[in-house]
C-alpha cells in the first residue's frame, strides 16, 4: 500500500485512485497499486484425459481477445485473507467449470516490478472434476478451451493467426508441463 513517509527523500504519495487501483509516486517514480486485493493467481491445469484449460476473454487495454491460463485475484472477493490455493480453487470453477482435487504452488513473484506492486502465484491443478460450465461471474463473458497437449502449438498458432493475443506466461507453463 502506498504511504506518506516521513523522510522528505523518499516520500510515496497517492496521485489519484480509481475503485480498484491507486496511481502512486515515490520520487520520480510512478506506478500502479491494486487497492482490492492481495495478489493474483495463474493456474496450469490439466484434465484426466490430458486436456490443457485455457480461457479467452476481451480484454480492453489491448482492445483484443487474449488466450490465457484461468487466473484472478486473490482476496477480491469476502474473504481479504484468502490464500493463493483457495483463491485458485475458486477461479478455476468460475472460470473454467473444473474443480480440482488437488492444487499445488509452484512459485511466486512480482508481476511486473517497474510498473506494480502485483505479487503473482503460479499453481498447478490437477485431478480435475467438471463441475459446472464456467464462464466467469456476472459481467465476465470467458471462453473455455480444452485443448489436447499434443495439440496446443498448432491450437495457438492459429489463435494468433485470428488476430487473438497470447498470454506469454502461458508459455511458462507449458513448459513446466513439458
Amino acid at each position: 500500500m502506498c504511504v506518506l513517509l516521513l523522510s522528505t527523500k523518499n516520500k510515496s504519495m497517492i496521485i489519484n485512485e480509481g475503485k480498484f487501483l491507486r496511481f502512486c509516486k515515490e520520487g520520480t517514480w510512478e506506478y500502479v497499486e491494486r487497492s482490492n486485493c492481495s495478489g493474483a493467481v495463474i493456474i496450469l491445469s490439466k484434465t484426466k484425459d490430458n486436456k490443457v484449460l485455457f480461457v479467452e476473454q476481451f480484454r480492453p487495454p489491448v482492445k483484443k481477445n487474449v488466450i490465457e491460463l484461468p487466473a484472478g485475484l486473490i482476496g477480491d472477493e469476502k474473504d481479504p485473507s484468502e490464500s493463493c490455493l483457495l483463491a485458485a480453487k475458486r477461479e478455476l470453477i468460475e472460470e473454467t467449470g473444473y474443480e480440482a482435487k488437488e492444487i499445488e504452488y509452484l512459485f511466486g513473484g512480482p508481476i511486473s516490478a517497474g510498473l506494480s506492486n502485483e505479487m503473482l502465484y503460479f499453481v498447478y491443478a490437477h485431478d480435475l472434476t467438471k463441475v459446472s460450465g464456467g464462464g466467469g461471474v456476472e459481467g465476465e463473458n470467458i471462453i473455455v478451451h480444452e485443448i489436447e497437449v499434443s495439440e496446443v502449438d498448432q491450437f495457438l498458432k492459429e489463435q494468433v493467426k485470428m488476430g487473438k493475443l497470447i498470454d506469454p506466461k502461458l508459455y511458462l507453463f507449458l513448459a513446466h508441463l513439458r
